[in-house]
């Protein structure tokens, strides 16, 4: 299966305002989504999760929260460039962090490129092919990571790409980068009518800036505090094609999960 390609829409206030859709086969990529040990069991397709907070707890976007000192965080090196963290959200996403978790404490990132960048918007990888095509998820194949309302595609989210629905979810994933919305209008004419923004969540888009547009389409279940400017150079590679591949190799060295 061919996933689709993310569609380019011009905005006259937002450089890289994109439909977007990558594309892989297996398990999910499309428009262009604290784990422990215990949640999750790479072995077969029982998943177990350790959930140690309610959703209640979150009365607006949950994308800035900080962790907790023995959370467990994600720590993501890529060769060549430096370290990203990110906070996960198991509380919130538990499937998909269960996911990630699996894949990456496993080794499955490790070597891995980013076979995707699109300059303003995200970078992309998670693929063992490395042409967008390729990957699935811990339990075989692909889930559904689901979405939800607490968290959204501002710059910096880690989230899954699909094939045309979160049930599509795999091993393919994405950093939106994203650019600053400046004009009411406009922002309204991209966010997802359908998804709930507060305030603070709109705010976010104009302060920082993302891709609206993904919310309630994607899986969303973690958050860059740390890095963003490396995800940002990577995000400025010169690509070789209409595929967005980079002309040079950007390889995800390892991706550990480690206690903050």
């Amino acid at each position: 299966m061919k996933f689709r390609k993310f569609k380019r829409r011009a905005a006259a206030l937002v450089l890289a305002a994109l439909v977007c859709t990558a594309s892989f086969s297996g398990c999910g990529s499309k428009k262009s989504n604290s784990p422990g040990a215990t949640m999750y069991k790479s072995s077969s397709n029982e998943e177990t999760y350790d959930i140690n907070a309610e959703e209640t707890a979150y009365t607006d976007i949950a994308n800035y929260t900080l962790p907790r000192k023995g959370e467990e965080i994600v720590v993501m090196t890529i060769k060549d460039k430096g370290t990203v963290k990110f906070k996960l959200f198991p509380d919130l996403m538990p499937r998909a962090c269960a996911n990630f978790v699996g894949l990456a404490v496993n080794g499955y990132y490790d070597g891995l490129k980013f076979h995707r960048v699109i300059a303003d918007f995200m970078i992309q990888g998670g693929d063992p092919e490395g042409n967008g095509r390729g990957g699935e998820c811990i339990w075989g194949g692909r889930f559904d990571g689901g979405v939800n309302s607490f968290l959204y595609n501002v710059k910096g989210a880690l989230a899954y790409a699909n094939s045309g629905s979160t049930a599509t979810d795999g091993s393919q994933f994405y950093v939106v980068v994203g650019q600053k919305f400046t004009d009411d209008e406009v922002f309204n004419k991209y966010r997802n009518s359908a998804f709930n923004y507060t305030a603070n969540a709109k705010k976010a888009y104009f302060t920082d800036g993302g891709a609206p547009w993904l919310d309630g389409d994607y899986t969303v279940f973690g958050q860059v505090f740390e890095g963003i400017e490396i995800i940002e150079d990577v995000c400025s590679n010169t690509v070789t094609d209409s595929d967005d591949m980079p002309a040079d190799d950007v390889i995800i060295e390892k991706i550990e999960v480690v206690t903050y």
